[in-house]
């Protein structure tokens, strides 16, 4: 029952990606009121790479925010940064490889997430309905290429910063999903994955996802074929979608189960799992429309498997 959305500016690299995206997630807002989030792609920061990080729920925020501070200090150097609850956006230069990172600040007995990492990704979520994210960081100003974003309806895990959407894949910069639907294996996939080393940080099946195409990647398949892979690897009914700061694209089940509403125009395309959402952000009187006359298809693509350049 969540909401996926995905917006793309064929033409554009400065196009008003988080107005587009929050107005879809605003009109699919009934589909998921526990959480939403986004992922975005733009020109990225010019001071370093751009990452995200969860506080701990135990410990007070400032507490943990110095601790965090100290603690990176040790792998990199932090540019600037601002917290918002537990959820802290900095900008860094890392003096150490990327699993060295995650090692030192994700030690298991403290409660630190890293949630994103990469040179051209913004990923932002919180709690609630997608009015949060603009109240919270000023989303609608964001300015880039594409993204993808999601409202959450929590159907069998807890509702917190963590299990919220999107996923990063986590030790891949600048990759994110999100997904509706249910991966039904997710249990003996997650058990695999466990025996190898990776680490979860929720019971939100959806993680698997990120986890999966991660490791894929490590293996040396491009991200195509990951992609294509995971539709016999993966059971259930589910549709997600991908980015990378080059590439946007979706896939779906084999019996293409779950809706997804497609416009594909020169100057846009744009993907959600109901009409209203493509219709808010880019119908008449629209954030990003086609210029005026224009009309443009929307349709159920049977593809299981697309993606566009950046």
């Amino acid at each position: 029952m969540c909401g996926i959305a995905g917006y793309l500016a064929r033409t554009d690299g400065d196009a008003p990606v988080g107005a587009v995206l929050l107005a879809m997630l605003g009109a699919l807002g009934r589909r998921g009121p526990d959480s939403a989030g986004l992922a975005m792609f733009g020109h990225g920061d010019p001071d370093g790479e751009v990452c995200g990080v969860r506080l701990p729920d135990e410990v007070d925020p400032e507490i943990s925010e110095a601790k965090l501070l100290d603690r990176i200090a040790r792998v990199g150097h932090v540019i600037r940064h601002r917290r918002v609850d537990r959820f802290i956006r900095l900008v860094i230069e890392r003096s150490s490889e990327l699993p060295e990172f995650l090692a030192q600040i994700e030690r298991r007995s403290d409660g630190f997430e890293v949630l994103s990492l990469g040179r051209r990704l913004e990923l932002m979520k919180q709690v609630g309905s997608p009015t949060n994210l603009e109240s919270a960081f000023g989303v609608a100003a964001f300015r880039g290429s594409h993204g993808i974003g999601h409202t959450r309806l929590s159907t069998e895990s807890r509702v917190d910063l963590s299990h919220s959407q999107p996923f990063w894949a986590r030790g891949i910069a600048d990759l994110a999903t999100v997904h509706n639907g249910h991966i039904t294996n997710y249990d003996r996939l997650r058990r695999i994955y466990e025996q190898q080393g990776y680490r979860f940080f929720t019971h939100n099946d959806s993680e698997v996802i990120a986890v999966y195409l991660a490791d894929r990647l490590h293996q040396g398949a491009s991200l195509d074929q990951a992609v294509r892979d995971s539709l016999d690897d993966f059971d259930g009914s589910f549709t997600y979608l991908f980015a990378t700061p080059d590439s946007f694209g979706y896939a779906r089940d084999p019996f293409a189960l779950k809706p997804l509403i497609i416009v594909d125009t020169p100057a846009f395309v744009a993907v959600a799992n109901e009409e209203v959402a493509i219709r808010a952000a880019l119908g008449a009187g629209g954030i990003a429309h086609e210029p005026s006359g224009h009309v443009y298809r929307i349709y159920d693509r049977p593809g299981t498997v697309a993606d566009a350049a950046a």
